[in-house]
């Protein structure tokens, strides 16, 4: 039996390993996988966020046939993933971190939430109140959509201003604001339909 691991547009699995293993064996191994450094991604299953690495997995009641997704760096990775064959490792771009960088990057993400994500939430929403009965296809999409904008909120969590750029974090803010506002009216929307 295995365990299925999505990265973006990329899946892999792993064989299940013993119940007692700490997440951080998996941590590893998806970072050796993907080529991403081990602390720069969060893994997620069934919706939560597994931080504590010394606990087993079966703690975070990973079984075979798990789904864990990897979310967070938008980094290239500093070596080619493991699959991939190599001449030689490659340097991560000396980039400098600016204010203006990082508040450029929660603009971009933002954006693309109002272009693609926030417009097909809303006519979601607008399908749901048209009265038509809820099918396969709808609670499919709800769950795609759900877990987009989770992904978009966790990618707006990784971004760490440094304490004193308040126009950084002030825009974070109103990112995650913006961002989990949709969702929960998503949500909101579907449990009142549903109900």
């Amino acid at each position: 039996m295995s365990v299925q691991v999505r990265w973006g547009k990329e899946s892999f699995t792993f064989e299940y390993p013993a119940p007692e293993t700490p997440l951080e064996a998996v941590r590893y191994f998806v970072a050796e996988r993907t080529g991403l450094e081990h602390n720069s991604f969060k893994l997620i299953h069934a919706g939560a966020i597994m931080k504590d690495n010394s606990a087993p997995i079966s703690a975070y009641r990973i079984t075979p046939k798990s789904t864990i997704h990897v979310v967070g760096s938008n980094d290239p990775p500093l070596r080619a993933p493991s699959s991939a064959p190599t001449s030689k490792p490659t340097a991560k771009p000396s980039v400098a971190r600016t204010e203006q960088s990082i508040v450029e990057q929660i603009k971009s993400e933002l954006a693309a939430v109002r272009q693609s994500l926030g417009p097909e939430a809303t006519r979601f929403i607008e399908q749901l109140s048209s009265g038509d009965p809820i099918t396969e296809q709808m609670s499919k999409d709800h769950r795609r959509l759900g877990e987009l904008l989770l992904q978009t909120l966790l990618r707006l969590d990784a971004i760490n201003p440094d304490g004193e750029w308040e126009d950084a974090r002030r825009e974070r803010k109103t990112a995650v604001k913006e961002v989990q506002a949709i969702l929960d009216n998503l949500d909101t929307e579907w449990a009142n339909r549903k109900s």
